[in-house]
């Protein structure tokens, strides 16, 4: 019996590597193994396209089609031409290279993109007498080259668009945290996907809309235009209908309540509009209001990433405590997860952590941290507990 399982790596960032793997074996990935940053995996074509609309902690989806030594310029492009690029594509498509180099070699990752965009057009050129165009904005097909020293993977981006992309964020607030760490740090923190969940610095909805998306199990990427292997020479248009059909049907029910809140106008204005965008505006409520002067439920499940170091107006010790007594005072019984690149700083809260987890934000060093604010009696903390 043939075998259409092929590898593939899912890519993401530091500290979702875990999380990403458990996503695809939920999902029903094969051979699932978590690298730095990444997770490879095995499955068949219709499992490709399934990885890209559901998960979400991936960044992108590569398909590898070549593996190789080269040790200068002349050997990469003799080794990238004798791939047949005419069987991943056609002459009347267009395509765009990108490339990471991690070699002493290979120092630049453009010059390494270049070298691969002239084997494509070369090839092309030697069989057709004609090339395909470059599109580097909205390419039909993505080439990724990846050289460690010596050795060079060739993979095809199934993705196209990076995968944080989700299609329903049309504006944002300064610093707008990224999709995928959003759905990152509400998988890695403990919600039950039943209690209520708020956001008190909601910025531009993400983690909003990211929870309501998680609660109600609809895929992460049921919004995008398009995906990469849309523009594949195999693509299978009635298996990628069905896979989108049976993914939809697998949406649950959640009971809970969905709010956010901002203290800016404009924040408020453009959460809104982006949930409004993700078809979630009876799920998701904002309002505008000042953190530390607003209350929420009891058992109320927070996640919030409040402004770092240089958009904190006032000092960022006297911020941080504010937040901590704010906590204290206003959020009795509650579990709060805080993300921070201010790792020094968060001392400050004034409230002693029960988990905390390394993360990366873009660039940022960061800390998610649990705090749990009980009501004051060990027989309030155990009913959170149970």
């Amino acid at each position: 019996m043939k075998d259409d399982n092929f590898y593939m790596l899912a890519k993401t960032m530091f500290g979702l590597e875990e999380v990403l793997a458990e996503e695809l074996r939920k999902l029903g990935a094969q051979n699932v193994k978590p690298i730095n940053r990444a997770v490879s995996f095995k499955g068949d074509k219709g499992f490709m396209y399934k990885a890209n609309l559901n998960l979400r902690t991936a960044l992108r989806i590569l398909k590898p089609i070549a593996h190789f030594q080269a040790h200068d310029e002349k050997e990469l492009y003799r080794k990238l031409c004798e791939i047949d690029w005419t069987e991943f594509f056609d002459l009347d498509s267009t395509f765009a290279t990108h490339a990471t180099t991690h070699s002493e070699i290979f120092t630049h990752s453009k010059y390494a993109s270049l070298v691969m965009k002239d084997a494509i057009a070369d090839t092309f050129r030697k069989k057709f007498d004609k090339r395909p165009n470059v599109d580097a904005e909205i390419p039909d097909v993505s080439i990724n080259l990846h050289i460690a020293k010596h050795t060079c993977t060739v993979s095809l981006d199934s993705s196209g668009n990076s995968l944080h992309k989700r299609g329903y964020k049309t504006d944002a607030v300064i610093a707008p945290m990224n999709e995928v760490l959003a759905a990152g740090l509400i998988l890695l923190s403990d919600w039950n996907r039943i209690s209520n969940f708020h956001d008190p610095m909601c910025g531009s909805g993400t983690l909003l809309i990211e929870a309501a998306l998680i609660a109600y199990n609809i895929p992460a990427n049921i919004f995008r235009d398009k995906f990469g292997f849309e523009g594949w020479k195999d693509f299978d248009e009635e298996l990628w209908e069905m896979i989108k059909e049976v993914s939809l049907e697998k949406e649950k029910h959640y009971y809970g309540k969905i709010t956010g809140s901002d203290n800016f106008q404009k924040a408020v204005r453009i959460s809104r509009e982006n949930i409004d965008n993700a078809l979630m505006y009876d799920n998701i409520k904002v309002t505008k209001s000042d953190f530390f002067e607003t209350e929420v439920e009891p058992e109320t499940f927070v996640i919030f990433n409040p402004p770092y170091g240089e958009r904190i107006d006032l000092g960022v010790n006297d911020f941080y405590e504010k937040v901590g007594t704010t906590l204290k005072h206003k959020y009795e019984g509650c579990r709060i997860w805080l993300i921070s690149s201010d790792i020094e700083n968060m001392k400050f809260i004034g409230l002693r952590p029960s988990r905390k987890i390394r993360v990366m934000n873009g660039k940022l060093d960061c800390s998610f941290r649990k705090f749990e604010v009980y009501e004051g009696s060990k027989k309030a903390k155990k009913q959170i507990e149970s």
